[in-house]
């Protein structure tokens, strides 16, 4: 129903707009208790089976919401209603932003993918913090982290230990997002001195708490592999625990969409299926690259059962989707699930 009935209708209007809109329904659906519980019995596969231990965490299941999809924290609970074992919130900024002018989010159906130039526009680090002080149920919850639009590379670090600080207490785990391309200059901190100076000072504060929290760095598609194999040493130098493989990507190669029509929408970050191979590609080097040394989320061109599989044979502990739930519907987590319970774990 949701492919021929419900998307078309969605897809007919503005794509920010629509998000919004069906955000919005969620909520309003499980604030209605026993319709509420109906769909979340509907949607959740609970199994022993589907439980994933990683970084001292229990993940539910394996399926999560990348980041971006919850910018501002505001439905994670709703989420996890609809089946997901963990959800990324953010891109969080320590201040709220408005993010580029629009229109920055853009649909390429003939290649199930998205363009988008959000910017990194959310409500910033207090807000978060109040809607996850409304947590509820056993959902795994990160925290996606993102320097301001308008602090400079140079002060980049003070960004991530605000956010770090801010965020520890409310969140199970941090992902340091420095390969987003739709903020200016924001990839050049992919530079391995950057990262060095970024995640040792957040493991510095991290390793004097009582219970440090997992520390994970976002990598872009776009990278080669020397600079997969610096991503390597990083980890090994700063023990960091793990990746999120990958974000969107610069490129437009074989998309079926006319390209008069792509380049018409201009830059932005490319997700989707044109992102699946080379997001597999990536976790499969990573991993036999270090020997399977730390875990890796998988996100990119997860529409299917066989998508996700794709990603864990590759070397992926968990993947995560987010095109996928917008093209195939609020239960793909279910899709997946009951695919992973028939297969081997």
């Amino acid at each position: 129903m949701y492919k021929k009935l419900i998307r078309p209708l969605l897809f007919s209007f503005d794509p920010e707009k629509v998000h919004h809109f069906a955000t919005g329904s969620l909520k309003f659906l499980f604030s209605i208790p026993l319709l509420g519980k109906a769909v979340s019995s509907y949607a959740s596969v609970k199994d022993k089976k589907l439980e994933r231990k990683l970084f001292g965490l229990t993940f539910p299941n394996p399926v999560g919401i990348a980041a971006g999809f919850d910018k501002n924290a505001a439905f994670f609970n709703e989420l996890g209603n609809l089946g997901f074992g963990f959800v990324e919130v953010g891109t969080v900024t320590p201040k709220g932003q408005p993010g580029n002018k629009k229109p920055r989010l853009f649909r390429l159906p003939k290649d199930k993918a998205l363009i988008n130039r959000m910017g990194f526009n959310n409500k910033g680090l207090q807000s978060a913090v109040e809607n996850l002080r409304q947590r509820r149920g056993n959902i795994i919850v990160g925290g996606n982290l993102g320097k301001n639009t308008a602090t400079p590379n140079s002060k980049a670090v003070d960004d991530y230990v605000t956010l770090f600080n801010g965020l520890f207490d409310y969140v199970d785990y941090f992902t340091v997002n420095v390969s987003c391309p739709n903020i200016s200059d924001l990839r050049e901190l992919q530079d391995q001195d950057a990262l060095l100076e970024i995640l040792n000072s957040l493991q510095t504060i991290n390793l004097k708490k009582n219970k440090p929290k997992p520390i994970l760095l976002k990598l872009s598609p776009d990278l080669n592999e020397k600079q997969l194999d610096e991503v390597i040493e990083v980890i090994a130098q700063t023990n960091i625990d793990g990746v999120v493989a990958v974000n969107t990507t610069v490129s437009r190669n074989l998309l079926g969409t006319e390209k008069a029509v792509v380049e018409s929408i201009g830059k932005g970050g490319l997700s989707g299926r044109p992102v699946g191979n080379r997001s597999t590609e990536v976790i499969r080097y990573l991993s036999q690259k270090s020997n399977k040394a730390f875990p890796i989320i998988g996100v990119g061109g997860i529409f299917t059962p066989e998508d996700a599989m794709e990603k864990l044979n590759a070397g992926a502990d968990l993947v995560q989707v987010y095109t996928g739930f917008i093209y195939e519907g609020p239960f793909i987590a279910r899709k997946i699930n009951k695919h992973l319970l028939n297969s081997v774990l």
